[in-house]
């Protein structure tokens, strides 16, 4: 017998009429029209079921600070770095792990169950990396959290910021970062670049590089990426973060770029809600947008994931974990508004992000761990459009939250109800 059999699906690549099947926490097969016996039968009526959203950028030790110690009046970048210096030495564990964990439950019920969060290594006592470290094991059961050896205040620029990071990552960090554009010069980041990844490739670890998150366009710090990389064979293993200085660049350069980041297997991620809000910020008009180049970026064959970034923290005073909200942007800031383009940025905060965190066994496929989501809605184009609420989510086939349907109840004189289709686009 199966532990969960979930019918009548419609699944992210259009197909229809599907069957999910669950056993162990495990899908064991996906079919059209499967019917089996079952502990627990799904009728979803249609609607949407899809992998649970994962978000492949994120700063879970500055969540839910925001007015700490106060607030970002100029919505720069460099002002919520200087803001987040000046909450450091005023940080309890007690308080970072108490915001976190409870922005891990609004992400739950987001059914965002994967997040890939940057930690700053900048402080010796490296009080944020113990506290999130406490936070990945108590949510293990129920959400995939993955830590980024984040040297906020640049690994050569900060005392002590290479053995800072090098002890993050002996106590269990995952992922090596860096932040080459906010050393003191463009050579020393491009330095910081190097030792980063050659340190990763001894490690045998991930990359995950704050990168040209800038409006400068001789920001170039991708291309050192690109190519150590390339040089030390960890082709698929690391990512550019932001990258935002490509919006900025003039397009023979980038025609020269592209497909050096294609070969080297370097993946981007941007963040469209923060990008948009915190880059331009010199300009008077025309504004930048800011936001890296997306579709060119997919076009070339790179891999393109989206991000939160931040929640009400010292750079961004809005967000609530919703990777939907983060994809309606994307589509937006980006002009991906055809219909397979918005199709790709739900990818984006999906499938790809996935693939950028190495999640192992992500998917509807048999074989694939049984975390998904059902959304209140008819494809991925509808999903984003109405930011679909999360009916149920699923992890490893066990129901982890639900939220019901709400509808609105008109009182218009002289009208006549909504037809049938219309209850069915809208609701």
């Amino acid at each position: 017998m199966l532990d969960l059999l979930v019918r009548n699906a419609t699944l992210p690549d259009g197909r229809t009429g599907m069957s999910i099947a669950v056993r162990d926490g495990r899908i064991v097969e996906t079919s059209a029209g499967l019917d089996a016996p079952a502990a627990e039968t799904l009728d979803a009526g249609g609607l949407l079921v899809a992998p649970h959203f994962v978000d492949p950028h994120f700063h879970m030790d500055a969540t839910l600070s925001y007015g700490l110690p106060r607030v970002n009046q100029s919505g720069t970048l460099l002002e919520g770095i200087a803001l987040w210096g000046e909450l450091k030495p005023l940080l309890t564990a007690d308080a970072l792990v108490e915001r976190a964990l409870a922005y891990c439950d609004w992400a739950v019920a987001k059914g965002l169950l994967a997040i890939r969060t940057h930690v700053d290594t900048s402080d010796p006592s490296l009080l944020a990396v113990d506290a999130l470290l406490e936070v990945k094991r108590r949510v293990a059961p129920y959400l995939t959290l993955q830590l980024v050896a984040f040297p906020q205040d640049g690994v050569l620029r900060s005392p002590g910021g290479v053995d800072n990071l090098k002890r993050a990552l002996e106590r269990g960090v995952d992922v090596v970062g860096g932040i080459p554009h906010f050393e003191r010069t463009m050579a020393e980041g491009a330095a910081s670049v190097k030792l980063l990844c050659e340190l990763a490739a001894e490690r045998g670890q991930l990359v995950d590089m704050h990168c040209d998150e800038s409006d400068d366009p001789h920001s170039r710090h991708i291309e050192t990426l690109a190519f150590e990389s390339q040089r030390l064979g960890l082709q698929g293993r690391v990512t550019g973060s932001h990258c935002t200085s490509m919006h900025s660049m003039d397009n023979y350069y980038v025609s020269k770029l592209l497909p050096l980041v294609a070969e080297s297997g370097v993946g981007v991620i941007a963040n469209p809600l923060i990008n948009i809000t915190l880059q331009g910020r010199h300009d008077s008009y025309p504004k930048r947008r800011g936001m890296t180049r997306v579709p060119e970026l997919m076009a070339a064959g790179v891999n393109v994931a989206f991000g939160h970034d931040c929640v009400m923290d010292p750079w961004y005073g809005m967000g609530s974990g919703d990777m939907l909200e983060v994809a309606h942007m994307g589509l937006h800031v980006a002009q991906m508004t055809s219909q397979a383009g918005i199709r790709q940025c739900f990818d984006a905060v999906t499938a790809n992000a996935a693939r950028t965190m190495h999640l192992e066994g992500y998917g509807l496929e048999a074989g694939c761990e049984a975390s998904f989501v059902l959304l209140l809605a008819r494809d991925t184009v509808e999903a984003i459009r109405l930011r679909a609420t999360r009916l149920k989510v699923y992890r490893r086939g066990k129901l982890l939250a639900e939220t019901p349907a709400s509808t609105a109840a008109l009182h218009l004189e002289g009208r006549a109800p909504a037809t049938d289709w219309m209850n069915a686009r809208n609701r």
